[in-house]
């Protein structure tokens, strides 16, 4: 008999072909109608009207379907995909997969928002200006910064946002190439390495010792003159929160430096700890993670940049500010470090945060960051009780998490030879998607980091734990079995699941014919 816990799951498989291949010449999806002769007579042939400069040489490479074809393409491709709305997506760990309330998407595809354009006149956007404006306000109470901007795409452009501050702010102090160095901990987030790198700064990695993050001696050994800042994550990847983190910003303030906290995984932290009362300079958060705006697989994105009263004249521009009886943008900002992206930002994103924020107030945004923490460490005693062959590494063993945890499979690795990569690839078969493994370094040997956030109910995570205690069970019983998974999902086992070739990749009909040597 089944476990009531385990669904019996079956993905649709199809043997769907791209679009182009599904193309026929002459197929028509919509037919347009014909110009108007008391139009054709007063503005002449359509083709005139273009300038010459502006029509093509020959016809767009475009499929040619009828409308039912379409539908039934893009129906089928939807039957073979996993996601929020079809499955539990606790296993993206980091990215904070939270169920988005389905009213806040109404209000960015409402035509009165969908249909703005950002070269419209000032005048005729006053509604999304005020909305910025006001989740501005809203930004600086959350986290007790006294700036924001939502320029920045994404956290990791936030983070080379706050990099670009921070070398100009050395820069006006005379101290540029002075303070060429960078502090961050291994277990962040990667980009706390990366993006300073890319502003030319050196970076120094710390250690976590046995508590999950670095000491203070261990910080003391690398302050230096020469130190321009430090980039930190907390609670790091692993979900061991810092409790001395405000050590650690005296530290580099007195050695002058500037501090950035990376708050992108907040879900844990509502209305617990912001980065005003540690002191800190810089800070970013992911509206497109905690703040319930969906993922998007890499954007659309916005990574909301806090800073101090003494760093907002670095903000990028523009700013939007009111001046008693309109919102306005404001370029006139000289020391800014810029432009990061087209425009002033995915404002969609802010909307929805802005949303979200009004629908739960102060007293529902700290239940999000109970109820998180309440349902992440209820998962992580489940998982080490119950399912055999897994740990978490680093910290007190019983020492609570806080949103998420970093667990690690290398036991259940060395007693019978099936890895992260397998067990990953198993839950597809009972309905979950692939599952967030870790950042590199991956100095946690076979991880996977699950995060439940407050969305998931007791229910949702016992399953989510059943699911893993019966591949544990098939991993220690019939190993071969989980080795070659998938088996319900609409491709099997591949040899190669990651190209790491630029040659391998194929992103446009164009590419793939020239592959195939099509004509």
């Amino acid at each position: 008999m089944r476990d009531k816990k385990l669904r019996n799951f079956h993905e649709a498989k199809w043997d769907e072909p791209i679009i182009f291949e599904l193309s026929t010449k002459g197929q028509r999806g919509i037919l347009l109608p014909e110009v108007e002769k008391d139009l054709e007579k007063e503005f002449g042939e359509l083709e005139n009207l273009i300038p010459e400069n502006l029509k093509r040489k020959k016809k767009p490479e475009l499929p040619e379907l009828a409308q039912p074809q379409v539908l039934r393409h893009f129906l089928r491709l939807s039957q073979e995909t996993l996601g929020q709305d079809i499955n539990i997506d606790i296993g993206l760990g980091t990215c904070t997969m939270k169920y988005s309330p389905k009213i806040n998407e109404q209000f960015v595809r409402n035509p009165k928002f969908s249909e703005l354009h950002p070269l419209q006149d000032e005048e005729t956007t006053q509604g999304i200006l005020k909305i910025i404006y006001e989740f501005e306000e809203i930004m600086k109470e959350i986290s007790g910064m006294d700036s924001f901007s939502f320029q920045p795409g994404g956290g990791g452009q936030a983070i080379y946002s706050n990099a670009a501050i921070i070398k100009k702010y050395h820069e006006d102090q005379g101290e540029g190439e002075k303070r060429n160095e960078i502090i961050t901990t291994l277990l962040s987030h990667p980009l706390n390495a990366a993006a300073p790198h890319t502003k030319g700064f050196k970076v120094i990695n710390l250690m976590p010792n046995e508590t999950g993050y670095p000491s203070i001696e261990d910080l003391k050994e690398v302050v230096s003159e020469k130190t321009a800042g430090i980039f930190i994550t907390n609670p790091e990847d692993t979900g061991i929160y810092n409790p001395i983190v405000k050590e650690f910003v005296d530290i580099v303030h007195e050695a002058g430096g500037l501090c950035v906290y990376d708050m992108a995984d907040y879900n844990g932290l509502f209305g617990i700890a912001r980065a005003k009362e540690a002191n800190i300079d810089l800070c970013h958060f992911n509206l497109h993670k905690a703040f319930s705006s969906p993922h998007g697989s890499m954007g659309p994105a916005c990574g909301a940049q806090g800073v101090t009263k003494e760093l907002e004249k670095y903000l990028p521009v523009p700013r939007v500010d009111y001046d008693g009886e309109k919102y306005y943008l404001n370029y006139d900002k000289p020391n800014s470090i810029g432009k990061l992206r087209k425009f002033y930002g995915v404002i969609a994103v802010v909307l929805r945060a802005y949303a979200y924020v009004h629908t739960l107030g102060e007293k529902g945004l700290k239940e999000v960051a109970e109820i998180s923490v309440l349902n992440s460490n209820y998962l992580i005693k489940r998982m080490l009780k119950e399912v055999k062959g897994i740990s978490a590494p680093w910290g007190n063993k019983d020492e609570y998490r806080t949103e998420q945890v970093r667990f690690s499979w290398e036991k259940l690795y060395k007693d019978t030879g099936v890895n992260t990569d397998d067990i990953d690839r198993r839950g597809t078969d009972y309905g979950l998607q692939g599952y967030f493994q870790s950042h590199h370094p991956m100095i946690i040997p076979e991880p996977f980091t699950p995060e439940p956030n407050e969305t998931y109910s007791k229910d949702e995570i016992d399953e989510y734990v059943e699911i893993f205690k019966k591949i544990s069970e098939e991993a220690y019983e019939n190993p071969e079995l989980v080795k070659t998974a998938p088996h319900n999902a609409p491709i099997s086992y591949l040899n190669q699941p990651i190209i790491d070739d630029p040659k391998d990749l194929i992103v446009t009909w164009r590419v793939y014919k020239k592959k195939k040597g099509i004509k």
